[in-house]
């Protein structure tokens, strides 16, 4: 095994899985960089003090303005622990930033006026400060699209190894 591996645990970088973690700690740094990115992309289209979770809740609320429910967002974030969510929404509802209406015995949320402002804010954010950057590393829109299908693919593999563990 190199030396010049950049990992973030060593005791788990055997030769085995040398690249594995060298993977682990990109996805360590880039999480990292992306919600501390959508925080201050949040702040600068005008909403304080939201968590990455808070952020990624509102866009998907926002995505094809359909209604959703608290099952569909977990399960299109992929997030087990619906209480998260289900704090989110409640902070969002509280800033006027989704609403939510009971049909039958489900709840269903969609952005306000207020929430779709506010995304598309985001997004000329985004645009101004972060896709213009792309140019810099030659990434092109079929690069960027093959990279976040090998990511898609990998975190099906954490995820089939995450119920394996949990069979222990």
């Amino acid at each position: 095994m190199s030396d010049k591996r950049i990992v973030s645990s060593s005791h788990l970088a055997s030769e085995k899985g040398a690249s594995l973690s060298e993977y682990e700690f990109g996805l360590i740094i880039a999480n990292s960089a992306f919600n501390r990115w959508m925080q201050h992309c949040a702040k600068s289209a005008g909403a304080v003090d939201l968590t990455p979770l808070d952020i990624l809740v509102v866009h998907h609320v926002n995505h094809r303005e359909r209604a959703k429910r608290l099952t569909d967002i977990c399960f299109v974030l992929n997030v087990e622990d619906a209480h998260t969510v289900n704090y989110s929404l409640k902070k969002l509802l509280k800033r006027d930033l989704v609403q939510g209406e009971k049909i039958g015995k489900e709840m269903f949320y969609r952005t306000s006026e207020q929430g779709r402002i506010f995304c598309e804010t985001y997004r000329d954010v985004r645009e101004d400060c972060l896709t213009d950057s792309l140019k810099n590393f030659n990434f092109s829109p079929e690069k960027l699209s093959e990279m976040a299908e090998h990511l898609r693919a990998l975190s099906s593999l954490y995820d089939q190894a995450s119920r394996a563990a949990a069979s222990l």
